[in-house]
């Protein structure tokens, strides 16, 4: 988020948000995010702040503890597919809560993924979706986007998604049925990225039914055939 951004949203003046924001970034609670590949207009690109690193630290909680030693017994117990298993059926009540929002979104990749950003912001995840590079071919309008970048600043799974990349996969997987293109996962919270930051191709949906979200009991059938 920019200083402009805030401004706009809290009502302040631009030189007074980055007075506050040069104290977080001080005190380490915000930082720079790295520079985008293109700039929206004239002049320097705008400054980007994501949550530092005391700020993501100051969210866990006892809870990301107990749910990580669950999850080890789950593997022990069970092998590293209940993880998988788990995490697909996690996922899917969330796929299907924004399926219909994201179909009627319609088949622009763009509106899809801002539909999907919106919806993700809404539960807490401080997502964004932005454009990103240009066509220079010569069957391309020199505007046409090359892709889309969708960044989650805030994961409520960050430190169990540490230990078990099996939760952004999971996620990643339906991303890519919500908005019916593939798509790359490039930076995960997880990780120890900025951002949870998703490539997303521009364009038309690939699939011709707007989304068919996976159903209750699907992943327990993948998880069959794929033993």
């Amino acid at each position: 988020m920019t200083a402009g951004t805030l401004a706009e949203e809290l009502g302040l003046t631009p030189a007074g948000v980055r007075r506050h924001l040069d104290t977080l970034e001080d005190a380490g609670q915000i930082r720079l995010a790295p520079a985008l590949e293109t700039r929206r207009g004239p002049g320097r690109p705008a400054r980007t702040y994501v949550a530092g690193d005391v700020s993501q630290a100051g969210l866990t909680t006892e809870y990301d503890h107990v749910a990580t030693q669950a999850l080890r017994f789950l593997a022990e117990q069970a092998g590293p597919q209940a993880i998988t298993l788990f995490a697909r059926r996690r996922i899917a009540n969330l796929e299907e809560r924004y399926g219909p929002t994201i179909s009627a979104a319609g088949p622009d990749i763009t509106r899809r993924t801002e539909a999907l950003a919106a919806a993700l912001s809404a539960d807490g995840f401080a997502a964004t979706a932005r454009p990103i590079g240009h066509s220079t071919g010569t069957n391309c309008p020199a505007s046409s986007t090359l892709g889309l970048q969708l960044c989650q600043g805030h994961c409520p799974v960050q430190q169990v998604a540490a230990e078990f990349p099996q939760f952004c996969e999971a996620e990643t997987e339906a991303f890519a049925r919500l908005l019916g293109v593939h798509v790359q996962r490039l930076a995960t919270l997880a990780c120890g990225g900025h951002a949870c930051t998703t490539y997303i191709p521009a364009g038309t949906t690939e699939t011709t039914a707007a989304h068919q979200p996976r159903q209750s009991g699907d992943e327990e059938k993948t998880e069959r055939s794929e033993g």
